[in-house]
C-alpha cells in the first residue's frame, strides 16, 4: 500500500478517508466559510496539500450534489493535481463559479478525488481510415 503525506492548513479539518463500501473517490471539503454572489468566480481552499508519489496524478470532480445543494460550477470542469504540486503551501483549491449567490460553511463536502498512474507516453499515427465500426460521430448512440 502506498503512504500519502498529507499536511492538513488547519487542526479542525477532518482527515481524509474513504467512505467505506460507497467509492474509491476521497471527499473534500471548504477549509473556510466562503460566500458567493451570483457571477462570482473564487478558488475555494480546501485545506489540504498532498505529496503525490512520482507517476501519479489526482483528479478532482464536483460530488453529486454540489451544484443542486450550492450552485456552484467548477470552471475546470476536471481538476488534475500533478506530482509536481507537492510544497509545504499548495494548498490544493477548487475554482468554482456561482450560478446563485450562497455561503458554503466551512466542512462542506464540495468536491471529491481520486488517484491514478499517469497516461503511459504513447505515440500517435495518422491514418486514411478506421478499422472499428462506424456509430455515427457523436456518443455511444451516434444521435
Amino acid at each position: 500500500m502506498e503512504e500519502i503525506k498529507v499536511k492538513y492548513f488547519a487542526e479542525d479539518l477532518p482527515e481524509l478517508c474513504y467512505v467505506e463500501g460507497k467509492s474509491d473517490w476521497i471527499d473534500l471539503c471548504a477549509a473556510e466559510e466562503v460566500t458567493l454572489k451570483a457571477g462570482e468566480f473564487r478558488l475555494i481552499p480546501l485545506g489540504v496539500a498532498i505529496a503525490l508519489p512520482r507517476g501519479y496524478e489526482a483528479h478532482i470532480a464536483p460530488r453529486s450534489s454540489t451544484f443542486k445543494n450550492y450552485g456552484i460550477l467548477q470552471t475546470n470542469s476536471v481538476g488534475v493535481v500533478d506530482c509536481s504540486y507537492c510544497g509545504d503551501n499548495d494548498q490544493w483549491r477548487m475554482p468554482v463559479y456561482a450560478t446563485r449567490d450562497v455561503t458554503i460553511e466551512k466542512h462542506a463536502r464540495i468536491c471529491q478525488f481520486r488517484i491514478v498512474e499517469n497516461q503511459p507516453r504513447l505515440t500517435f499515427t495518422r491514418v486514411a481510415h478506421l478499422d472499428g465500426p462506424d456509430r455515427g460521430g457523436f456518443g455511444s448512440t451516434g444521435k
